[in-house]
């Protein structure tokens, strides 16, 4: 086992975040097959055995999507080797068999408008990134998860690549155009 993994793991099973546990058990499948969890009550000392959840298909989108994480931006990329803020959610919502047009614009057009307020994992942010476009939407995140207003999602930059950001983040609250529920 990667021992930088096994870190992560111990770190978040002590935050007690149940729903970013959920997140890293999907991406742990590809060490072995996880059925139980340990969950360690600091309070009491005591261990709290947990059956595994079932994974939903949204769960397992937002896990595929977070795969990319790091790798960096390539125009029209769809692979580890370079992804564009499309191809990271085209491939995600792939895996699931759930097709989606390749181009962010063209994505924006299917789906149901949500509202910030009711903005779920799984669902699309789209963002007017560039003031010389003449189009509207350029760009797309994918939610990774909404906690008391904290919109976060994975989408790819040109500079940083594929990254998490936060929607109350100043650049990206003033570029966002819209959100659609997909599934």
């Amino acid at each position: 086992m990667n021992p930088e993994f096994k870190k992560y793991i111990l770190k978040v099973t002590q935050s007690s975040d149940c729903e970013e546990l959920e997140i890293i058990q999907s991406l742990w499948s590809g060490y072995g097959k996880i059925s139980r969890y340990q969950l360690i009550d600091s309070s009491s000392k005591t261990v709290v055995k947990n059956k595994k959840k079932p994974i939903s298909k949204v769960d397992k989108i937002v896990a595929n999507a977070l795969k990319y994480k790091g790798v960096r931006y390539k125009f029209g990329g769809t692979t580890k080797r370079g992804m564009d803020c499309s191809g990271v959610v085209y491939v995600a919502y792939g895996s699931q068999n759930v097709q989606l047009p390749r181009v962010s614009r063209d994505m924006a057009k299917r789906g149901k408008k949500t509202s910030l307020s009711k903005v779920k994992k799984g669902d699309l942010l789209f963002f007017k990134t560039s003031k010389k476009s003449r189009r509207s939407i350029n760009h797309v995140g994918l939610v990774v998860s909404n906690r008391k207003g904290q919109i976060r999602f994975v989408h790819s930059t040109s500079s940083r690549g594929v990254i998490v950001s936060n929607l109350s983040e100043k650049y990206w609250k003033r570029a966002f155009v819209k959100a659609t529920t997909i599934l």
